[in-house]
């Protein structure tokens, strides 16, 4: 067994401290939203980097951190995903999604054209791994790959979210011309998630079916 370090930077707060911290953090991801317009307003390489740190903190399977992000601000990288993108997108909304899912879709107000993909400042391609690579040494399988790769990207947004930065979600299927576009190992790589992430652009908007979320009766049992 490897050595054991003392735990030394937990904090232990009251039952109100505890109370008031949950409901504050409760507060802040209510104004997490998805949009789809964004400012071209240029954010910081370090704020990008520490959230992706930040990231990077999530736990995963036997600690191999099975992920890897690539931040794009490159104008002409970002040209070629929006390309490439609507390209696939444009298959999928005419007909490969199928009646019921585009139906679902409708009151999210989208479509083929993905504007936002060059306008935001950032794309951050997430991209999970099946082995881990060794210097010198024989590659390690990773352990619930697809489990860990979605805890950090969840986490990455709401660092994203945290430092003042608005996000979209956005997953083209299929989404293999990212390997390409960002240069990655085909054989131990697959392309997870793009994160569109930047400032919101004046009016932008968020759907208003958007903003319904479960009760606590519907999403969780206590028992």
């Amino acid at each position: 067994m490897d050595k054991q370090l003392p735990l030394t930077d937990f904090i232990e707060y009251s039952e109100q401290q505890m109370l008031q911290r949950a409901q504050s953090f409760l507060e802040q991801a209510k104004r997490r939203h998805s949009i789809r317009k964004f400012d071209s307003r240029s954010v910081s390489k370090s704020i990008i980097e520490t959230c992706i740190l930040t990231a990077g903190r999530a736990p995963s399977g036997a600690n191999h951190q099975p992920w890897h992000f690539v931040a794009i601000s490159s104008e002409q990288v970002k040209k070629q995903i929006r390309q490439q993108a609507e390209k696939i997108e444009q298959g999928f909304y005419n007909g490969r999604a199928g009646q019921q899912w585009l139906d679902d879709l409708k009151p999210l107000g989208t479509d083929a054209r993905k504007p936002y993909l060059e306008e935001a400042p950032w794309l951050i391609a997430v991209f999970s791994q099946k082995r881990q690579k060794q210097q010198g040494k024989a590659d390690k399988n990773n352990y619930y790959v697809h489990e860990s790769v979605g805890l950090a990207t969840g986490l990455l947004i709401q660092a994203l979210h945290n430092a003042g930065l608005a996000t979209l979600t956005h997953t083209p299927k299929p989404m293999s011309f990212l390997l390409d576009i960002c240069k990655r190992d085909k054989d131990n790589e697959r392309p997870y998630m793009l994160i569109v992430t930047g400032y919101p652009a004046k009016g932008a908007t968020i759907p208003s079916y958007a903003i319904n979320k479960k009760e606590l009766t519907e999403l969780a049992s206590f028992i």
